[in-house]
């Protein structure tokens, strides 16, 4: 990546989907969505990379993946979610998980593989997802959270509050959510010690914290 991992990962996805044109097309389910994520991903990690740094990227984007996966494998649908702010980070994240949603429900209807300890599940509309807003949020940062939840069929439930309030408010509104996916990586506060799967620390509301990007560093891959 030029300025970071999140820059080549999000360009795998770079202008979809597209605008609706003056004729009013059928607008791309959320399935269709994650399927065309889905088809970016799989071309950049098919391309032969000329650079140590992509090649990097690829790998990396290689083991991110496959910590989805194992947690789309742990959990159903309804017991996992995002936590989406509009950073490079969680939107890098955001486009891993919706192109490997599209791997394992290659159709609407059913996953890839069945025999799953959390049964099957038919493919949402939306993909759940709690947004803590700051105290002091930027209006531009509340605009393209609702833009890019709209593009991508994210359900998001908004808190104005602490972290820990606004988790154990969201846990509450969503009482089948077990685990949350965050874009947290090990150099940010309080990150050094983090592995992939990690559960809250006592006396935070009792959730697994999923940290797919937990290794990607800027300036390389």
């Amino acid at each position: 990546m030029t300025h970071g991992n999140g820059d080549h990962a999000a360009a795998a996805a770079n202008g979809y989907p597209a605008k609706p044109h003056s004729s009013e097309p059928s607008p791309p389910s959320f399935h269709d969505v994650c399927n065309e994520l889905r088809q970016r991903v799989d071309a950049f990690l098919a391309e032969d990379q000329k650079t140590e740094v992509l090649r990097n990227v690829q790998a990396q984007l290689r083991v991110s993946m496959a910590v989805v996966e194992e947690a789309l494998a742990r959990y159903s649908l309804e017991q996992i979610s995002i936590s989406y702010n509009g950073g490079k980070d969680c939107l890098v994240l955001l486009i891993m998980l919706l192109a490997c949603l599209a791997r394992r429900y290659p159709s609407p209807s059913k996953p890839s593989q069945t025999n799953d300890s959390n049964g099957t599940t038919s493919f949402p509309d939306k993909f759940q997802a709690v947004y803590i807003v700051s105290k002091h949020p930027f209006a531009e940062v509340d605009d393209f959270v609702e833009a890019t939840s709209s593009q991508y069929y994210l359900d998001v439930k908004r808190y104005l509050m602490s972290m820990k309030e606004g988790l154990g408010a969201y846990l509450e509104d969503r009482p089948n959510v077990k685990a949350i996916f965050v874009g947290t990586r090990r150099t940010d506060p309080h990150g050094e010690k983090l592995t992939h799967f990690d559960p809250t620390d006592s006396g935070w509301p009792d959730f697994m914290r999923v940290h797919p990007v937990i290794d990607w560093h800027y300036g390389r891959g």
